[in-house]
């Protein structure tokens, strides 16, 4: 029996991960301690804090996170550079003596740590842009329906409105004649032999998690969350086209200011997006089948994550 290589905390958004990881270093105390991994494309922004529901600084003193607040929302972070940074550092916490927690619902990351790296080629500018020309021409959803047509795996995982992934997906068929997924699956083909047991916070009640979200977004309003994207909006050298930019919650309320929305306006919009964001991220967990289930809105889900983790072992 050997301990395994890091533990995955994942779930959908405000199902309680944070709190879930937190007990679980805790729990680990006596065993050397643990350090937590961030597995979040919206962490990883300096200045995005209240709509990325960033751990609070007690959270953060608490144990030894990685992964936040590394970078300027001016730039992009990809699930490979994530890929080799969480590899160097569940190596470097794991020659510590600790154990490395990988914590966070942004699901590509995760699948690009476990599955491997491909080789994509990097976006081409030139292509990219005559694909947004096509796109505000004829609008995402008929992209997403000529993705279909060339790429239906990827498409299928792809909201019609998700013009990030839909756009990255026909830059990749268009530079390559290649599909995305063919080279997901050529990754996984060769991927590491990591020893990663997933524990997925996942709720049987799916209005439990809607009234967590739209809480949530409530408290965020309340704590200044359009104050913070005003400031961001103020610098003069971000855009909504930006990857930072697009996160759920920044991207309504950017649209809103430009809109003349009211903050109700922004709220409604902002709930509406981050339920979205939390179907797409259960859809890709229940894609895992050997993911360990906790019942997220059980009353008992942090002891359920413990014991979960304790029997972490291969």
């Amino acid at each position: 029996m050997s301990q395994p290589d890091a533990i995955a905390i994942v779930g959908p958004t405000a199902s309680g991960k944070t709190a879930a990881a937190l007990a679980l270093a805790q729990a680990l105390q006596p065993q050397g301690g643990a350090e937590i991994i961030s597995v979040d494309s919206a962490l990883v922004y300096r200045g995005m804090d209240i709509g990325t529901a960033k751990p609070s600084r007690d959270e953060l003193a608490a144990v030894p996170h990685h992964l936040i607040d590394t970078l300027d929302p001016l730039h992009s972070y990809s699930a490979a550079e994530f890929a080799k940074d969480a590899t160097r550092l569940i190596q470097d916490i794991r020659a510590r003596g600790k154990t490395p927690l990988l914590v966070g619902g942004t699901m590509l990351y995760l699948k690009a740590l476990l599955e491997g790296l491909n080789d994509i080629p990097a976006a081409d500018p030139q292509v990219r842009a005559q694909i947004h020309q096509q796109a505000e021409q004829q609008g995402w959803p008929a992209l997403h329906a000529q993705l279909a047509q060339v790429d239906p795996q990827t498409a299928a995982r792809l909201a019609p409105g998700d013009s990030q992934r839909i756009g990255r997906a026909l830059e990749v068929w268009t530079a390559t004649g290649q599909t995305l997924s063919s080279f997901h699956q050529s990754a996984k083909a060769n991927a590491p032999d990591w020893r990663i047991p997933v524990i997925s916070l996942e709720a049987l009640d799916r209005p439990w998690l809607h009234q967590r979200i739209a809480l949530r977004f409530q408290q965020m309003m309340a704590a200044g969350f359009l104050d913070e994207v005003k400031a961001l909006r103020a610098r003069g050298d971000l855009h909504p086209d930006l990857t930072s930019m697009r996160c759920v919650g920044y991207r309504q309320a950017w649209e809103g200011l430009d809109a003349g929305w009211t903050e109700a306006e922004i709220m409604e919009r902002g709930i509406f997006a981050t339920r979205q964001l939390a179907k797409r991220q259960i859809t890709w967990l229940r894609s895992m089948p050997g993911r360990r289930v906790v019942q997220a809105d059980a009353p008992d889900a942090l002891a359920q994550v413990l014991r979960r983790a304790k029997t972490a072992q291969f």
